[in-house]
């Protein structure tokens, strides 16, 4: 007899509590949709800041092909999240994703880390955010008080105005509709990516051929750390990692992997899509290609423009046009980012909404929490809690170091979502699939062995941190989630039937 911890739910009754009028969710996403949302959620502020930290630090000119390695093993997950996304068309992603295939124990780990990862990745975004609009706002001439731009800036009482503002606003916007919210993330999107073709347009014609010379530099042996704050596998196995040469483009890919974060949200939103056996495998991929293509093109451009030695960590992009003296370029990169992120935080805020909707739905959360606003078909309740808190944790909390959570929560998704493809196939070959996953298991095997890889690289301390929330998952599960599963309730009136 399966265990109660373990029990799936078939792909069937997923779909079918979809259809439950006051649980259901508007269809109204198109495959262009989807695609703008992965455009926008994952370029943010890494294409303006990582390219110039992993060029000066870690592979040189080399680092657009460290963009390819990460876009590369992105590429593995995304390929098992569109067979999911396709067939499963359910909100939630890889909480019900593994819930179809792992068992409900896992699918409340899954969803209780996604919660985490949505959650602080919102909150870190807008404080982000809203340092670039007060640069701009500086640059204008207008500022705010020192108490309202954040805990950081002053030692009493500080708060992030902009930050808890952004997120209230685009909390309203996510309330009003999902097309509503995807006509803003198209025009915000346009406008981003507009000013990433600027940069690499522009910056093109201020390359110097030199400055790729040499295009792999020598490698340089890095000393191994030994404090809570290094890379766990170098205390596990005294690893130490390589600068530069061959070995320095996968040192470099393993940073450069976080600018990709963020298709994996797109399915989050499968249940509002019209088509999602057709448009989901598009808009994940879609997203994934058209962003690895601009952030190679900014890495050759930014390298070529200014030697890889000279490039600033803080703002290279910017500081490069300065050194070629235009320095006009760098307002515009400013302007772009502080656009950019506004789409980032929108829908990472509406991925977790999903995943917590599509967990209250099947009684894991209070299922006060899974009905839908009666005019705009969204999941309102959750939507309008989660935003106020994030609002909140933006306004008073110093985020940054706690932002490689984020990264280990998805890390985390990945590794689930590929062995859920694998269990799958296995139990359910008979299941329909509109989109399948080349080459399984040997795909899905090589995703989770690159996902487990860069999250051996990440500091002990977030391994720490990750820990103590999923111990604290475990505890809300047990104390209400297990006790009021709607899977668990059928299941009991199922043998009450029986016994009768």
């Amino acid at each position: 007899m399966t265990s109660p911890l373990f029990r799936t739910k078939s792909v069937e009754q997923s779909i079918q509590d979809t259809e439950e009028p006051e649980h259901a969710l508007k269809k109204s996403l198109s495959a262009l949709d989807l695609t703008v949302f992965g455009v926008g959620v994952i370029i943010g502020t890494g294409i303006f800041v990582l390219t110039g930290k992993v060029a000066k630090e870690s592979a040189g000119p080399a680092t657009a092909l460290a963009f390819v390695v990460a876009g590369v093993v992105c590429a593995l997950a995304a390929l098992c999240y569109a067979e999911f996304a396709s067939t499963v068309p359910v909100a939630g992603s890889a909480y019900t994703f593994s819930y179809a295939s792992l068992g409900e124990l896992p699918a409340w780990i899954i969803g209780w880390d996604l919660v985490l990862e949505f959650a602080l990745g919102t909150a870190v975004v807008a404080v982000g955010w809203s340092g670039y609009v007060r640069s701009l706002m500086d640059n204008a001439g207008w500022h705010l008080p020192e108490t309202l731009t954040g805990p950081d800036a002053t030692d009493g009482f500080g708060f992030d105005l902009l930050a808890f503002a952004l997120v209230l606003v685009l909390t309203a916007i996510l309330v009003l509709g999902m097309k509503l919210s995807a006509r803003v993330t198209t025009v915000v999107v346009a406008i981003k990516v507009a000013v990433v073709l600027i940069v690499i347009i522009a910056g093109a014609f201020f390359i110097k051929a030199d400055n790729y010379k040499p295009f792999i530099p020598k490698a340089q042996d890095v000393p191994a750390g030994d404090s809570i704050q290094s890379p766990l596998i170098q205390l596990m196995f005294g690893y130490a990692p390589t600068n530069f040469g061959v070995l320095g483009i996968f040192t470099a890919a393993s940073v450069v992997f976080f600018a990709f974060i963020g298709f994996d949200i797109v399915a989050t939103a499968a249940e509002e899509t019209k088509l999602p056996q057709r448009d989901m495998p598009r808009g994940i991929l879609g997203s994934l290609l058209i962003c690895t293509v601009l952030y190679v093109a900014v890495s050759i451009v930014v390298t070529g423009m200014q030697h890889y030695s000279e490039l600033s960590v803080d703002a290279p992009l910017a500081d490069a046009f300065k050194a070629t003296g235009h320095p006009f370029y760098a307002g515009i990169i400013s302007f772009g980012a502080a656009v950019g992120l506004t789409t980032v935080c929108m829908i990472l805020l509406l991925g977790q909404t999903r995943v917590f909707f599509a967990m209250s739905r099947d009684g894991l959360l209070p299922r006060f929490f899974s009905h839908v606003h009666p005019k705009y078909k969204t999941p309102h309740r959750p939507t309008i809690l989660l935003g106020v808190l994030i609002a909140v944790l933006a306004g008073f909390t110093s985020l940054n170091e706690l932002a490689e959570l984020v990264n280990i929560g998805t890390l985390f998704a990945f590794v689930v979502v590929a062995l859920s493809v694998i269990i799958l196939r296995r139990t359910r070959p008979d299941l329909e699939r509109a989109f399948r996953t080349p080459m399984v298991p040997l795909v899905p095997i090589l995703s989770v062995a690159a996902s487990v890889w860069l999250m051996l690289n990440l500091p002990a301390e977030t391994w720490l941190r990750f820990g103590i929330w999923m111990a604290l998952g475990f505890v809300v599960y047990f104390a209400y989630g297990r006790s009021h599963s709607q899977l668990g309730r059928r299941g009991k009136q199922l043998s009450t039937d029986d016994a009768r």
